[in-house]
């Protein structure tokens, strides 16, 4: 991960990449991995993987013990419009999240799984 992505992820990971304003959160939806499970973890960085992995869940109790989930944030730029789609994957472990990853998607890689 590059240091602005590091950056971003700490202090200002809903800052919009085009005009630096502060983005809505527009959506918020939970998925199961069901191709990840512990020991099995492997990073991925194409917005394909998660569009073809991705199951809907409703609430973590409906995520098997012992597989990766991954919580999506969709924003939208009040100023100049511009969406962005923020993915964590991580384990759920008892009342916690074990973050593996944080992935951003700024460039509409994941407009056709959201807006289908």
């Amino acid at each position: 991960m590059g240091l602005f992505k590091k950056m971003r992820a700490v202090f200002h990971d809903d800052w919009c990449s085009q005009c630096q304003s502060s983005m809505d959160v527009v959506h918020k939806q939970l998925y199961a991995l069901p191709t990840m499970t512990v020991g099995h973890y492997y990073s991925h960085d194409e917005a394909d993987y998660y569009k073809a992995n991705l199951v809907k869940v409703n609430k973590k109790a409906e995520i098997p013990t012992g597989m990766y989930a991954c919580g999506m944030h969709v924003y939208r730029c009040p100023e100049c419009g511009h969406r962005a789609v923020k993915l964590t994957v991580f384990l759920p472990v008892r009342d916690q999240e074990k973050q593996e990853q944080l992935l951003y998607f700024d460039n509409g890689e994941m407009d056709d799984f959201i807006y289908r």
